[in-house]
Parts: C-alpha cells; sequence; structure tokens
C-alpha cells in the first residue's frame, strides 16, 4: 500500500484555486459536461464571452461542438454530441 492520499473528484462543481489572489473576484466559469460520440469520451465545453453558446472541442479528434443558448435554457447538464 502507498502512503500517498487517495485521489478525490469532485463531480459537482469546479473548486477554485485559493491560491490565486484574484480567484475570490471572478466568477466560477459555466459549464456543461457533454459526451463525444465520435471517440467516446467526455469533456466539459465551457461558456463563450458573449454568453450566447457553451463551445468545446473533442479530446481525441478535436471536433468542434457548440450548444447555443437560448431564451428559456434547460435544466440538463449532460449532453451526447454525434
Amino acid at each position: 500500500m502507498s502512503d500517498e492520499p487517495p485521489y478525490i473528484l469532485d463531480v459537482e462543481g469546479i473548486e477554485e484555486d485559493r491560491s490565486d489572489p484574484d480567484a475570490g473576484s471572478r466568477p466560477p466559469r459555466r459549464w456543461v459536461g457533454m459526451h463525444f460520440e465520435c471517440c467516446g469520451v467526455y469533456a466539459r465545453i465551457y461558456r463563450n464571452r458573449k454568453g450566447t453558446a457553451y463551445v468545446g472541442y473533442c479530446p481525441r479528434c478535436a471536433r468542434q461542438v457548440r450548444v447555443r443558448i437560448g431564451p428559456g435554457g434547460t435544466r440538463h447538464r449532460m449532453f451526447r454530441a454525434w
């Protein structure tokens, strides 16, 4: 057995890095989970600066995905890209 502590995965959100003095003044980045069917991998995609869409890329093949943000929105946080 190793003396290393166990690895912890936070699936509810992103923890802010408190070592950055300006980290407390920035709002957390909004994201949605995306399952890329092309390569069978999961990644987070983040809201663009204009706040009009979530944009990201498959971490394996670099295909782009864009999820537009509509007026009514949705409560879903996980999506699939074909």
